[in-house]
C-alpha cells in the first residue's frame, strides 16, 4: 500500500516540485519514497511496504526500461499471474505484486486490468512514446485524481499534492457544494476543486500528447437470477479472506457488534482486532466487540472516544479527506486507524457486504408500501401534491409523501441532509447548483430501469455511495495513519456470486442480508448473525446541546469567509433550532464540515 504523485509538463526543474508532493503524501508510505524523472514526466512514489519488503521499491522498470510503473493497492491474485508470465517468458526480479502489473501490461496492453483480482490505482508511463496509461480498481477502493491544465496532467493518490505545483490554479467548484448539502460528500464527476476529477471506478485512462480517453472497463449492475445458497457464499467470502491476507506484515481484524466485520474477524484467524466506541448509552459498541473478540480469542483493543478528542481532530479529518465530508463515521474511524497503527500495517474491514447482499433498512418494503400499492400510479402525483402543503404542520404526512414519490425521486442513496429547497434557504443565491439531484441519480437509476425497486436502489448505492462516501472515508482515514485497509467483501469473485442473487433471497419484509447472514452463522453466533445494523453512531446531537461546542460552532459559522457561501442568520438560527428540537444536528455538521475545510485548504494553506 502506498501512495504517488505525478506530473507530464514542461517544466525543466521538475525535481523541488516532485518532491514538494511526494513530501505532501508523506501518510501514504513513511517505508521509503522513488522518483523517475525525465524531461517529460516527473513520477513519485511513498512506500507502505507490505509484501517483498526488501525489493518492493518503484518506480519500478521493465527488463529493458521501456515502461515505468506507480502503484497503490494489492493484488491478490499475484501469484498466478506471475507463473502465467514467466512461462510466457518475462524476467522478474521482485517477488512483489507490483511487478505483476508492469509485465502483464507488456503483455495483455489495457487488458490487464481484466485479470487483476485486488484493489489498484496505478500509471504506466511509456518513456519511448511519452504514452501514460491509468487504471482503477472495479469497485474504486483505492483513489486516484488527475487534472489537466494548460496542456498539463497531474495526477495522484490525493488531491492535497496537486497544491504543490507551481502551475496547478486552486479554485473552488462552486457546483458541487449544493449537492454535497444533500449527499454529505462530493458526487459530482468534477470534484471540490475545479478542473479536478476522479477518475471512475472500472475506468482507465490514456494519455499522449495533450489529449485524454477514458474508458470503461467494468460496470457494477446486479442481474438476479437462479437461487444460490449460503453456503456458496460462505466458500466465496472465505477464499477471498484467505487472499485479503497475503502479506509480509501481521494483519489485523476490524471488529464492532455488526454481522459484517464479525464475519470477516471470524474466519480471518487475526491475533489482534480492534473497535472504538462513545461513552453513552446506545452509541458503544465496545462490549459486544469485546465479548466476540474473546470467543475468538483474540488480542483486542479498543477506545472510548472523548467529545473533546472529537471536535480536535476535526479539521485534520476534513484535511485528510481532501473534500467536505459529512459522514459522521469518518471520525471514530480515524481514531480506529490511529489505534490500529501501532499494533499492525494491515487491517482487514467489513466495507462493502451492505451494498452487495442488502444490507441496508431502506431497502425493506413498508406497511406504508403495501397499501399505496393498492393506489393506481396515475393517481399518486396528484395524491402527493394535496398532502404537501399539510407536511410541514404534520410531519407525520412526509413517510406517506416519500412512499408515494417515484423511487427516482425519493430515494437518493443512503444519506438525505436536506433537500434541494432546504439547501437555498442556507445558501446565497450564486452557489445554488446548476447541477440538481435529478442529475446525480437519474443516469444510474436509467441503467436499472425494469428492476425491482430494491435492486434499484442497490445499484445506485453501490455506485454513488459506496465509492464516494464509504471507501473514500475508508482509504483516506486509514492511510492517514499509514495503514492499509483490506476489504474481503470487496473482491471480484465475491461480486461475482452477489450480483446474481435473486432479491427474495437477500431481503424480506423484515430482514436484510437475509442468505448472507444465513452463511455468517456457520462462522459466528446468532446474536451477531442477526444483529440488527448499527453503523458508527456518534453523539454529535447531544454533545452540541452543550454550550462549550454549540458556540464552538457558532464562532466558525461566523467566520467572514463563510458570509461568501451561506446566509450566516440563517445557519446559526440552525443552532438555536436545534437547542429547541434536537432534531438539526446533521444539516449543522454538513455545514460545519464544508467550513473547516474550507478554511483548511482555502484560508490557512493560502
Amino acid at each position: 500500500m502506498c501512495g504517488f504523485t505525478g506530473f507530464i509538463d514542461t517544466t525543466l526543474d521538475k525535481k523541488p516540485i516532485i518532491q514538494a508532493m511526494n513530501d505532501t503524501i508523506i501518510h501514504r508510505g513513511p517505508d521509503g519514497e522513488g522518483f523517475y524523472i525525465d524531461e517529460h514526466i516527473a513520477m513519485g512514489f511513498r512506500r507502505l511496504s507490505i509484501i517483498d519488503l526488501d525489493h518492493g521499491n518503484q518506480p519500478l522498470f521493465n527488463e529493458d526500461k521501456t515502461y515505468v510503473l506507480n502503484f497503490n493497492g494489492e493484488i491478490y491474485n499475484y501469484q498466478s499471474i506471475r507463473e502465467d508470465l514467466i512461462a510466457k517468458g518475462h524476467t522478474f526480479v521482485t517477488q512483489s505484486d507490483s511487478e505483476v502489473i508492469l509485465h502483464g501490461y507488456e503483455e495483455y496492453k489495457d487488458d490487464i486490468v481484466k485479470h487483476l483480482r485486488g484493489m489498484f490505482a496505478f500509471v504506466i508511463y511509456h518513456i519511448p512514446t511519452q504514452t501514460l496509461f491509468a487504471a482503477r480498481d472495479h469497485f474504486g477502493i483505492k483513489p486516484f485524481y488527475y487534472t489537466l491544465q494548460d496542456n498539463m496532467l497531474i495526477y495522484g493518490s490525493e488531491i492535497k499534492s496537486f497544491l504543490k505545483h507551481p502551475q496547478f490554479k486552486k479554485q473552488l467548484n462552486i457546483d458541487a457544494i449544493q449537492p454535497y448539502l444533500t449527499f454529505q460528500t462530493s458526487v459530482l464527476d468534477e470534484t471540490f476543486f475545479k478542473g479536478v476529477f476522479p477518475l471512475l471506478p472500472g475506468h482507465t485512462m490514456t494519455y499522449h500528447q495533450g489529449k485524454c480517453v477514458i474508458n470503461a472497463y467494468h460496470t457494477l449492475m446486479f442481474d438476479p437470477q437462479s437461487k444460490t445458497t449460503s453456503q456458496k457464499i460462505h466458500e466465496v467470502v472465505s477464499k477471498s479472506v484467505v487472499a485479503h491476507k497475503i502479506a509480509d506484515v501481521e494483519v489485523g481484524s476490524f471488529l464492532s457488534s455488526g454481522v459484517d466485520s464479525s464475519y470477516i474477524a471470524s474466519m480471518s484467524h487475526v491475533d489482534k482486532t480492534f473497535t472504538v466506541g462513545f461513552a453513552r448509552d446506545g452509541f458503544n459498541e465496545c462490549d459486544e466487540a469485546e465479548a466476540l473478540a474473546q470467543l475468538l480469542k483474540t488480542q483486542h483493543y479498543s477506545k472510548d472516544i472523548q467529545p473533546d478528542e472529537f471536535f480536535q481532530v476535526l479539521s485534520d479529518v476534513q484535511y485528510h479527506m481532501d473534500e467536505p465530508h459529512a459522514n459522521l463515521s469518518a471520525v471514530p474511524l480515524f481514531f480506529l486507524a490511529d489505534m490500529a497503527s501501532k499494533h499492525v500495517k494491515v487491517v482487514l474491514s467489513g466495507e462493502g457486504a451492505d451494498e452487495l447482499f442488502g444490507g441496508y433498512e431502506t431497502y425493506l418494503p413498508t406497511k406504508k408500501t403495501f397499501v399505496i400499492s393498492k393506489i393506481p400510479s396515475w393517481l399518486r402525483p396528484a395524491i402527493v401534491k394535496i398532502l404537501t402543503p399539510f407536511a410541514q404542520v404534520f410531519p407525520k404526512l412526509n413517510p406517506w409523501i416519500d412512499t408515494l414519490t417515484p423511487i427516482e425521486k425519493q430515494f437518493i442513496g443512503q444519506a438525505k441532509i436536506m433537500s434541494e429547497k432546504e439547501s437555498r434557504v442556507f445558501l446565497k443565491p450564486s452557489m445554488t447548483s446548476s447541477k440538481s439531484v435529478d442529475d446525480v441519480v437519474k443516469p444510474w437509476y436509467n441503467k436499472s430501469l425494469g428492476q425491482h425497486k430494491a435492486l434499484r436502489k442497490m445499484h445506485l448505492d453501490m455506485n454513488i455511495w459506496l465509492n464516494r462516501d464509504i471507501l473514500t472515508k475508508a482509504d483516506k482515514m486509514t492511510m492517514a495513519h499509514s495503514l492499509e485497509l483490506r476489504v474481503p467483501f470487496l473482491d471480484k469473485e465475491v461480486w461475482e456470486i452477489a450480483r446474481h442473487i435473486p432479491i427474495e433471497q437477500s431481503i424480506n419484509s423484515t430482514t436484510t442480508k437475509k442468505l448472507f447472514r444465513e452463511a455468517a452463522l456457520s462462522n459466528i453466533p446468532e446474536a451477531w448473525a442477526k444483529r440488527k445494523k448499527l453503523g458508527f453512531l456518534v453523539p454529535f446531537k447531544f454533545w452540541i446541546l452543550e454550550d462549550h461546542y454549540l458556540n464552538w460552532i457558532k464562532a466558525k459559522f461566523e467566520l467572514d469567509f463563510v458570509e461568501e457561501f451561506f446566509n450566516q442568520s440563517e445557519i446559526i438560527n440552525l443552532l438555536d433550532k436545534h437547542k429547541r428540537t434536537q432534531s438539526e444536528a446533521r444539516k449543522i455538521y454538513t455545514i460545519l464540515c464544508f467550513v473547516l475545510w474550507y478554511e483548511r485548504y482555502f484560508v490557512l494553506e493560502s
